[in-house]
């Protein structure tokens, strides 16, 4: 393996410690070289806190080795001001005598302009190093800022038999493997959706209990208003948003968003992307699911499927055909994973 293909592997690595909790901004590593050893090194933690190249270079003894030193990070260093100075300005300042990026940042604050800044102050710059696993590392951000919606997620638990309950009520499909597996799931993703009838019928809280992990925010589709006040969903455990018809209201950490029920998805789709939603998780129920499902409206899926369990009634499993990346094994249950790109 190439130099640089094992220093950004390592900035990809670090990267992901954060997974979760950057949002809105992107997850980005970076590492920093001097004489073939590694002297520094960091990883963006959180939005609003310093960006991965200023905590590497905080992490360095001796910063005097600096201007003789490569720098390796994941994403092209942004180029604008935020809630943090330009990292490519910083690295200019400092001198570094290499820059090694794994893939350019879309965003239109940036696209181009870090790797400008730099190449102008006559700094080294390569570029487009494990590029696919860079960008895959920023998926839910990439698919935001180009596509113009959230990454989406569709995720269900189905018996052998192929329902998701047993007589239509409330039926434990997996095991405590695969509700772990779901909980860190949703600490990792920005949102997650249920409809009216799920909310109703399972009363989820959608949170992260099973694990240490931030809550994702909880949508729910309720066109009429239908779900209970006291039900879990609307517990202050994480910020909420309820897509509906009636009012447009905010109450805490509740947010009330009117929407038409024409053209549904790609309504959600917008309105998600105007409260800066990056990723979602579309949790069910069945109707939900296949309404996603019919306009090609994912990127992911994933399915849990308990080979043990035969319900013989209760609802139907989506119809979904898609190919199969790869699977995993937890005890009684198989996790198919699908990806639509």
């Amino acid at each position: 393996m190439k130099e640089e293909d094992i220093y950004i592997g390592r900035c990809i690595q670090l990267a992901k410690k954060a997974l979760g909790n950057t949002y809105p901004n992107p997850l980005v590593g970076a590492v920093i070289i001097h004489d073939g050893k590694i002297i520094g090194e960091g990883y963006h933690k959180k939005a609003g806190e310093p960006h991965a190249e200023i905590n590497a270079i905080n992490s360095v003894e001796v910063l005097s080795l600096l201007p003789e030193s490569t720098i390796y990070v994941s994403l092209e260093p942004c180029a604008h001001f935020g809630k943090t100075p330009p990292c490519a300005l910083k690295l200019k300042e400092i001198g570094f005598k290499k820059v090694v990026i794994g893939c350019r940042d879309s965003h239109g604050k940036v696209d181009g302009k870090g790797i400008e800044i730099l190449k102008n102050a006559g700094i080294e710059v390569q570029s487009g190093i494990l590029e696919k696993e860079c960008r895959d590392l920023n998926k839910r951000f990439f698919c935001f800022h180009e596509k113009k919606r959230p990454y989406i997620i569709l995720k269900w638990a189905q018996s052998a038999d192929g329902f998701l309950d047993k007589d239509f009520l409330p039926t434990a499909i997996g095991n405590s493997l695969t509700k772990q597996f779901v909980h860190q799931l949703r600490s990792e993703e920005h949102a997650i959706l249920v409809g009216t009838n799920t909310a109703i019928v399972d009363n989820p809280s959608l949170t992260t209990r099973e694990i240490e992990g931030r809550n994702p925010t909880r949508i729910l589709l309720d066109f009429d208003l239908k779900v209970s006040k006291d039900s879990e969903i609307f517990n202050n455990e994480a910020p909420t948003l309820v897509f509906n018809q009636i009012k447009n209201e905010e109450i805490g950490n509740l947010k009330f968003i009117k929407i038409e029920k024409e053209n549904l998805l790609q309504n959600l789709l917008q309105k998600l992307y105007e409260e800066q939603i990056q990723s979602v998780i579309i949790e069910g129920g069945s109707y939900t699911l296949q309404k996603f499902i019919n306009e090609n409206l994912w990127d992911e899926t994933i399915i849990i499927k308990n080979n043990e369990l035969l319900v013989e009634n209760g609802t139907k499993a989506p119809t979904f055909e898609g190919k199969l990346q790869y699977s995993k094994k937890f005890l009684d249950c198989d996790i198919e994973f699908y990806k639509n790109y």
